[in-house]
């Protein structure tokens, strides 16, 4: 049998209920394996056998079990590490409750073997609340060269919809960890220092925006790590000047703002 060319990373934290959703919505035609890395769950272990009877694709589930909580950098760089000792060609990003389009991944290794001078590749991705309710929809540039510039003020790319060439990992590394909450935009932009980054106009990822997410419980840690990243990787042009700015504004506008003005330009 050929061996699956796409390793799926899927970090785990006490979320058995949304692990098991969202490899529920992976394609019945898809190629590919995923591995589970349990980040010291506490609470809510990983039903093994329920996870692998909701598998419904063309490929094997492995898990990872970590004795203590690391983060999620620690446990993205095992996953790396993983995919790249077993050889896998790609390797590709969903985080617990978020959903894929059923041909996510087709579309997205067809995109790769088609447009080799791009080693990283998202795409537009729908927001819903808790309850599946539509918030937004995010459409980021398609243009590698409009990509690079932006990056210099905001990231271009939402992470549980990347697919990046394994290979890049020798050249820029894994993910920093000295940047907490914001590892992926540091990840995006040691990868479009040395290499091009795309999105695919379609919307190939629904995430969910919930309380209990990084993204909201840690924003003002998040942000001050989007300052250091943009500090350590500034030019002196307009794009890092103005993404300083709007940086060090967004680290003190409270959440229930920032969603708000989110809901009005991604609508």
């Amino acid at each position: 049998m050929k061996k699956n060319r796409n390793l799926l990373l899927i970090p785990h934290f006490n979320n058995p209920m949304g692990l098991s959703k969202s490899i529920m919505s992976i394609g019945k035609d898809e190629y590919l394996d995923i591995l589970i890395v349990d980040d010291g769950s506490s609470k809510l272990k990983i039903d093994t056998n329920l996870i692998d009877s909701s598998k419904k694709f063309n490929g094997t589930i492995f898990y990872l079990f970590c004795k203590q909580n690391r983060g999620i950098e620690f446990v993205l760089n095992d996953g790396i590490d993983y995919a790249l000792k077993n050889n896998y060609e790609f390797i590709s990003r969903l985080d617990c409750g978020d959903l894929c389009d059923k041909n996510r991944f087709s579309i997205q290794e067809k995109f790769l073997d088609k447009n080799k001078n791009i080693a990283l590749v998202g795409s537009y991705v729908k927001v819903v609340d808790e309850e599946d309710n539509f918030l937004f929809n995010i459409k980021l540039s398609c243009d590698p060269q409009e990509i690079k510039k932006r990056m210099k003020y905001k990231c271009m790319f939402i992470h549980p919809s990347i697919m990046f060439r394994s290979n890049i990992v020798n050249f820029i590394g894994n993910y920093p960890t000295k940047y907490k909450s914001a590892e992926d935009f540091a990840f995006f932009t040691k990868i479009l220092s040395k290499f091009n980054g795309a999105n695919i106009d379609q919307f190939l990822v629904t995430i969910e925006m919930n309380k209990s997410g990084i993204s909201l419980t840690n924003r003002k840690i998040q942000s001050r790590s989007r300052v250091n990243i943009l500090l350590d990787n500034f030019t002196f042009s307009f794009y890092s000047l103005y993404g300083l700015l709007k940086s060090y504004m967004l680290l003190y506008t409270p959440n229930k703002i920032v969603i708000k003005i989110k809901k009005i330009f991604f609508k």
